[in-house]
């Protein structure tokens, strides 16, 4: 599975963005797609995540609230929706793919498919 990230761009706080995250080689039907940051000099973490099958979502308390993961199963494609965005936010956002991850590991960044990252930053 390839992944290709987009969407990121400099925005001001408060303000929005959507990254998408395409697929190619193959759909992600019984995958779990996730969405981590890492910004400079602090380790990737996990941000939200969607499990294809059942659409299952999940967040990291820093961001629940303000984004939103989306699937598009027509397009195979995953969204984050970022609204009210912080300086703390700044980041490269990277999407990642696994098949039939488990609940318990949606938050670990050891998922098999990486994208490229793409970097969000955020001014106050």
């Amino acid at each position: 599975v390839q992944l290709q990230a987009s969407g990121g761009g400099l925005v001001q706080a408060g303000g929005f963005l959507r990254l998408s995250c395409a697929a190619s080689g193959r759909t992600f039907s019984n995958y779990a797609v996730g969405w981590f940051r890492q910004a400079p000099g602090k380790e990737r973490e996990f941000v939200a995540a969607i499990k294809w099958s059942g659409g299952g979502t999940f967040y990291a308390d820093s961001v629940r609230g303000r984004f939103a993961i989306s699937r598009d199963t027509a397009k195979n494609m995953v969204s984050l929706q970022m609204n009210s965005l912080k300086p703390q936010d700044t980041a490269v956002y990277f999407c990642a793919a696994d098949y039939g991850r488990i609940t318990g590991r949606i938050r670990k960044p050891d998922y098999v498919y990486w994208g490229q990252g793409t970097l969000v930053t955020v001014s106050s």
